[in-house]
């Protein structure tokens, strides 16, 4: 479909605001809540990362598509793109990359997610930043009826979507990231126990680079069926939604405190301050891209992380012996802290960074490290292959 070929289109947020362009991808209407999100590369990664589930995303790098799909850049378990709507300034009409087999166009259109091009995003960005991320709708109704679809649409606060994006049942995972990667480390192969709520495959991916056997579980597992496998130690993912009404996973973490070494990453982070007692709150409008600077209060060193989150815990209400081991620069929130007692860590970043830099991926090798390390009790809890 060429420019002059698309229907005029409009998005409309929940506070009445109201933006032209042109409809692209699926036809028909979506209703979300809108986020920005600032990478320059990397939208093949971001419409597929599960942590977007019901979603609006707002990309602020004006030229979209140029790139096209490959379908081995994808982030989701299944290959397909989990956001609801996607909304870009302009949409490159034709791909230039050798590795691409399909147009972001003809691939949204496949999947029947909604499209919309020609958008103000900067304008839109800046009225997200200064009102909140909210509800909005994108279509071609008119605009009175997506108006009315923004206003009644659920908000994100209360909603547990993680029956939505986690795996039915267990499964194994051994791929590695191929020509972008390295092979699985050499020596000992800990067994590891992945609560999969959503996870981006990157994550997967360094686990088994640095040498783990993964066993892949839904969110739903209890934590008598995660510690009936064995495992040297317990891996929480990422994932959308409010991570405070998981309470079933909450429940399944708080098991988990102290039987294994248990590290989280974005949602699993958050779940992990729930278990702990803390609390969380929703973000103004979230941190989202691939140039999130970061603290390591430890060492002082600076990363430049990737992020996508909309929640976070309040590091007021942390228990006395957790530790905190990362603040974000821009707003001073918490992005990671440790339970040296329970083997416990995790960070709100992502040290996978599928895009973006990879400042932060030795808190995988810090996982690998806490299973190599006798437990207090003297024993080791790394089972050699």
């Amino acid at each position: 479909m060429t420019d002059k070929e698309r229907p005029r289109a409009h998005l409309v947020l929940a506070d009445g605001t109201v933006l032209e362009g042109e409809a692209f991808g699926a036809p028909g209407t979506a209703i979300g809540e809108a986020v920005f999100s600032t990478p320059a590369t990397g939208y093949e990664e971001s419409i597929t990362d599960p942590s977007f589930f019901g979603q609006m995303l707002v990309l602020t790098s004006p030229e979209i598509g140029n790139v096209g799909i490959t379908q081995e850049d994808a982030e989701s378990r299944d290959g397909a793109p989990k956001i609801r709507a996607l909304v870009t300034r302009s949409l490159s009409p034709v791909p230039s990359n050798y590795r691409s087999r399909e147009s972001l166009d003809a691939y949204l259109a496949r999947h029947g997610v909604v499209g919309i091009t020609g958008v103000d995003t900067r304008r839109l960005t800046h009225h997200l930043r200064s009102h909140g991320s909210q509800s909005c709708a994108v279509g071609t109704d008119p605009v009175e009826t997506l108006l009315r679809a923004a206003k009644e649409a659920p908000s994100m606060e209360g909603a547990n979507l993680l029956p939505f994006v986690t795996p039915k049942a267990a499964y194994p995972f051994a791929e590695t990231r191929g020509e972008w990667g390295n092979g699985p480390a050499p020596g000992s192969r800990p067994k590891v126990a992945v609560l999969d709520y959503g996870t981006k495959k990157n994550i997967l991916r360094h686990l088994v680079e640095i040498g783990c056997d993964l066993t892949v579980l839904p969110a739903g597992s209890s934590a008598e069926e995660v510690l009936a496998l064995n495992p040297d130690g317990v891996f929480l993912t990422n994932g959308p939604g409010d991570p405070a009404a998981a309470t079933e996973a909450i429940a399944t973490v708080r098991g988990l405190l102290g039987k294994k070494p248990l590290y989280g990453i974005c949602l699993g982070h958050q779940l992990l301050g729930l278990a702990l007692g803390a609390r969380t709150f929703k973000l103004k409008f979230g941190h989202r891209g691939v140039n999130q600077p970061v603290l390591d209060v430890r060492t002082g060193r600076v990363e430049i992380t990737a992020q996508n989150h909309g929640f976070c815990v309040d590091t007021a209400t942390l228990p006395p012996e957790a530790v905190l081991t990362h603040r974000h620069l821009n707003d001073g929130t918490l992005e990671g802290f440790e339970v040296p007692s329970l083997r416990a860590a995790s960070v709100q970043f992502h040290p996978e960074a599928a895009a973006g830099p990879h400042d932060s991926t030795g808190f995988f090798g810090r996982f690998l490290a806490a299973m190599r390390t006798p437990a207090s009790d003297g024993s080791t809890k790394t089972t050699a292959s």
